[in-house]
Parts: C-alpha cells; sequence; structure tokens
C-alpha cells in the first residue's frame, strides 16, 4: 500500500524533530483537500493527536487533556482506519489511554511514539526520513523554543487578515 505523501511526512516530524506544529500544518492541508467536511475524520483524529503533544510538552495540561481526548474519541471511532494506515489501533488506543492519565496527574512530557505495524509504513517513514535529512525515533529536544513555542515565532498576518475579512463580510449582511 502506498501512503499519502502528507501522512508520512506527518509520521516522519511526528517521530523525528518531534515538530508537531508542523505535523498539525502538514494533516490539516491534506485533510482540507480529502475530507473537509468531516470533523470526525482520522485525519483530525491524527491532528489532534499532534496537537495534544505539543500542549502537552509546553506545559499546557488542561489544553493537551481536552484535546487528547477529542482525539481518542475519533481515533476510537475510526479504528478500521488506523490500522488501514499501517498503526496498531488497540496499542494506540492504551497509549492515548495512558497519557490521558499523565495528564490528569501533571506528569511531565514525554515523547511519544506511535505503534506502527506496518513494515512498509516503516520503511517509508525511514526512506522519508533520510531525504529530509531528519533523524528518526528522536527524543524532543525540550530546549528548542523554535519548536516547542512554534506558535509564538509564526507570522500571524494571514491569519488576521482572513479573520478581519470574515468579520467585515458578517457585518456587510447585518447592514
Amino acid at each position: 500500500m502506498t501512503f499519502p505523501q502528507e501522512y508520512i511526512d506527518f509520521m516522519v516530524h511526528f517521530h523525528g524533530n518531534r515538530d508537531y506544529f508542523e505535523c498539525h500544518e502538514i494533516l490539516e492541508d491534506y485533510w482540507k483537500e480529502v475530507d473537509s467536511r468531516n470533523k470526525d475524520s482520522v485525519w483530525v483524529g491524527l491532528i489532534q493527536l499532534a496537537v495534544a503533544n505539543y500542549h502537552h510538552r509546553r506545559g499546557n495540561f488542561n489544553g493537551a487533556l481536552r484535546t487528547l481526548k477529542k482525539a481518542f474519541q475519533i481515533i476510537s471511532s475510526n479504528e478500521v482506519l488506523i490500522q488501514q494506515l499501517g498503526l496498531d489501533s488497540n496499542l494506540l488506543l492504551t497509549q492515548i489511554r495512558a497519557r490521558v492519565a499523565d495528564i490528569e496527574k501533571r506528569h511531565e512530557y514525554q515523547s511519544m511514539n506511535l505503534p506502527i505495524q506496518s513494515n512498509q509504513l516503516l520503511e517509508q517513514c525511514k526512506k522519508r526520513s533520510q531525504e529530509l535529512q531528519m533523524a528518526w525515533l528522536l527524543e524532543s529536544d525540550l530546549t528548542n523554543n523554535q519548536i516547542v513555542h512554534r506558535h509564538k515565532e509564526r507570522d500571524r498576518t494571514n491569519v488576521i487578515e482572513e479573520r478581519n475579512q470574515a468579520k467585515q463580510k458578517k457585518t456587510n449582511r447585518r447592514q
């Protein structure tokens, strides 16, 4: 099976440099292309899993817990698709339950490895990590503020412009 390139890139960032923000960006764009109206899409569940790790690593336990519980709901309702994506769905759900318990107890963040059961997926991920000159299965570098606090580093000009345009359209409709 050939996996979507965006999924491979998500996996490489998730297990390589642990850039969960980039994981979110990659899969969100893909989700919008293939399943944008489905808030219960397997892609949304994986995005939320990355976002929960991002929040947990930054010490935002409330955000991590809320997001991880949403990810659990979506992933548990998409177990067949998770399996088709080369992951062990039972083990993944067990990992998420354990992570929820850790977050509830305010345990410090630990890097998470997704339970890859497909040798083909594993090989594609390793090959892509070499292409990107990124190590595979690194522990998260908690001193790398460019990754740990990436949302503070990004240019939000486009987001702000889009919000302002949406507000203006709403105002115009009311008038």
